[in-house]
């Protein structure tokens, strides 16, 4: 399976490198945590939402709605689904203690890219999560002379004990162990991408460098 950090593809190189890793790598089943801001794909993608999306696709998305510029993308929004056989779950948004308690009908504009209590709580009532997918860190995890994560991240590994969290938004890669859960903040598509296989229940993502980009592409 196909793992990938943030791929901000509203930028026209970012999105030819997206695609070029699609063409190249051919997966079956990938998943993305957030910041990916384009929604044609060429393979099945389950991804969060991270703060820079195209809220107006997000907000479909999460009603149910199928918007024409879809395409084999599905949100996981305090959602969770079966991808190869494992429980994937997802939190979709960024933190702002300021909207946090207000209800998401209430969120407008560029606040809506904010998850609020009422998603983390029906997060928190998923069931044998295998794999939880954030763009918001956990506590924990990353350091710049303070400590970036979210509590509430925190919280639902310590309630969903899945066995990997894979993270977005920071663009570097970072592994920790936190509340029994291995929890790995990813490098941006542009840079990596990461390959996740189930054996005998035990998970494994492995990291690898490329040079996929749009000049690669062009020249196909």
């Amino acid at each position: 399976m196909l793992v990938l950090g943030d791929a901000h593809a509203a930028d026209g190189a970012n999105r030819e490198t997206l695609l070029e890793l699609y063409r190249r790598l051919e997966p079956d089943l990938v998943l993305q945590v957030g910041d990916l801001q384009h929604y044609e794909l060429p393979a099945p993608t389950w991804f969060v939402a991270g703060n820079n999306e195209d809220l107006d696709v997000i907000e479909a998305l999460r009603a149910g709605e199928a918007p024409p510029s879809v395409d084999d993308a599905h949100l996981l929004a305090s959602t969770a689904a079966t991808v190869d056989g494992l429980r994937v779950a997802g939190l979709s948004g960024n933190f702002a203690p300021t909207k946090y308690d207000c209800s998401r009908e209430d969120l407008e504009g560029k606040r809506r890219r904010h998850f609020t209590r009422d998603d983390v709580e029906r997060a928190a009532a998923l069931e044998d999560v295998d794999v939880f997918l954030t763009h918001e860190a956990p506590t924990g995890l990353l350091s710049y002379g303070y400590d970036p994560g979210c509590e509430h991240v925190t919280d639902l590994l310590e309630t969903l004990s899945p066995s990997l969290c894979l993270v977005g938004h920071h663009h570097r890669h970072r592994e920790a162990d936190i509340a029994d859960t291995h929890v790995v903040s990813l490098a941006p598509a542009w840079e990596r991408y990461y390959t996740l296989e189930s054996d005998a229940g035990s998970l494994r993502l492995e990291a690898h460098d490329h040079d996929f980009g749009p000049d690669d592409a062009a020249a196909e």
